[in-house]
């Protein structure tokens, strides 16, 4: 059972992954030459992140779109996929979505909202510790430099808990990258 669970979990993350993309590549080949108005204030990023170790291994992909209104505000929305594995100790594989408000005061400083829920299943190889499926929130406040299109800097979940979190702690640095 947790192996078709797992297998599950694999094919939800690569469709949504997947759609997620080809929507927006087709969206950008079908616009004419001169792109709309709405178009020209869409920005697209996201994060890539991979790690290994000794017996680790750990991947996760969250592309984000935003709207930029003007010099000043931002909407979005984003997904994020990771999958974990420590060899003889557990798999987790965590889904989930954010919506995004950023906000700059002036043109070097960016301050940030973003709430994010996700979905945890974790499953553990020694049959003494139980397996778990679970929601998690998170509730950022942020702030960071901005050049041209990165920012760098660090947010801060008001709703974090030391049991369920997907995060080390609440503090949470970020790199953002929009084009």
């Amino acid at each position: 059972m947790k192996i078709e669970s797992f297998n599950s979990t694999k094919i939800i993350i690569l469709s949504i992954l997947s759609c997620f993309f080809m929507t927006f590549a087709n969206a950008q080949d079908n616009l004419p030459q001169e792109k709309s108005e709405f178009w020209k204030n869409v920005r697209f990023g996201g994060g890539l992140g991979l790690s290994t170790g000794s017996n680790f291994f750990s991947a996760t992909l969250a592309p984000t779109a935003i709207y930029q209104f003007d010099n000043a505000f931002a909407l979005g929305v984003g997904l994020n996929g990771t999958y974990n594995s420590s060899k003889n100790v557990y798999k987790s594989t965590i889904l989930g979505a954010s919506i995004l408000g950023l906000y700059s005061p002036i043109r070097d400083i960016q301050l940030s909202g973003e709430f994010e829920q996700n979905h945890v299943n974790r499953n553990f190889d020694n049959p003494a510790i139980v397996d778990d499926t679970y929601w998690v929130p998170s509730f950022f406040v942020g702030a960071g430099y901005t050049t041209n299109n990165v920012t760098i800097g660090i947010r801060y979940d008001v709703l974090y808990d030391e049991d369920k979190s997907i995060y080390a702690n609440a503090w949470v640095p970020f790199v953002r990258v929009f084009f």
